[in-house]
């Protein structure tokens, strides 16, 4: 579902990150093992540093990057992909709150991809790729940014949408991916199930709450349809079949995380296994949320 992004994409790095500690998981150094599993922990350690330091941005990061100098190559540089401030979107300096971060799209020498990409974020804190300030922070800039991201039925896949020359370059002029539609900018009700697992995860179960209570005043009514449209996706997608499987599927594993939360254990790894009820965590939305003392 990535669009237009050269290089190695968030989501194809949390993977990896979450295929790496699974492969470890289900090896074993009696078995002839250990020389491997030397190597993957090498490659862990390796790609969560790059991921946790270059592909993360939030205020503070943002305030350095658009203080950057340029044409900067030793090893003291700190502008170490030669990122050009003047590429900077001006819609990200309206989009990162005080309060909130995220994992970008990509980064390159001078190429920084600065979208939002719901799939890579929420897998990069169920696999503990984010580190647990930078997992809770992707929940706080999903409250912040609530009207962008989950607008009136969640969720949006990628934010923003791309737009004129941007889409004919990217996408092809791809009829269906116009604005706000599909992959581009689309809402998809699957990933619910992903969101939920991340609030639950991050202590934060009243945001999953909130965003699967907007799912039930219309999803069913609308036939289960795979993706909607529209900048808060109010329209149903122009071509968007009915009756998925899929959308059907992660609202109701949404609805069971929420119910038991213990349930997040089937896909956690055995060293995150350790708290089998998430801790809560306040937010903004909590008060909202939570039961009156």
């Amino acid at each position: 579902m990535e669009q237009g992004i050269y290089g190695y994409p968030i989501e194809i790095q949390a993977l990896f990150f979450f295929a790496l500690r699974c492969a470890k998981q289900m090896l074993k150094p009696e078995h002839g093992d250990k020389e491997l599993i030397e190597r993957i922990d090498k490659r862990i350690k390796a790609l969560s540093f790059h991921i946790r330091s270059y592909y993360w941005l939030d205020f503070i990061q943002l305030n350095n990057i658009y203080r950057y100098r340029t044409e900067e190559y030793s090893h003291t540089a700190v502008n170490k992909f030669n990122v050009i401030p003047e590429s900077i979107p001006d819609w990200v300096f309206d989009f990162i709150p005080l309060r909130g971060g995220y994992f970008i799209g990509n980064v390159s020498p001078a190429r920084m991809d600065f979208r939002w990409f719901l799939v890579g974020n929420c897998i990069a804190a169920l696999s503990s790729l984010a580190t647990p300030a930078q997992a809770a922070a992707i929940m706080d800039l999903v409250e912040e940014r609530w009207e962008d991201l989950i607008g009136e039925m969640p969720l949006k896949i990628v934010y923003p949408a791309l737009e004129g020359h941007q889409w004919r370059i990217v996408t092809g002029c791809d009829p269906k991916n116009t604005r706000w539609s599909y992959h581009n900018g689309g809402s998809w009700p699957v990933l619910l199930w992903l969101l939920t697992a991340t609030c639950i995860k991050t202590g934060r179960p009243q945001i999953a709450k909130r965003a699967v209570e907007l799912v039930e005043q219309r999803l069913s009514k609308d036939g289960w349809p795979e993706y909607y449209d529209g900048k808060t996706g109010r329209y149903v997608g122009k071509q968007a079949r009915k009756y998925q499987t899929w959308s059907i599927a992660g609202y109701l594993v949404a609805k069971m995380m929420i119910e038991n939360p213990s349930n997040l254990l089937m896909i956690s790894l055995e060293e995150d296994k350790t708290i089998t009820k998430p801790r809560l965590t306040r937010s903004a939305s909590w008060t909202c949320f939570s039961s009156p003392s």
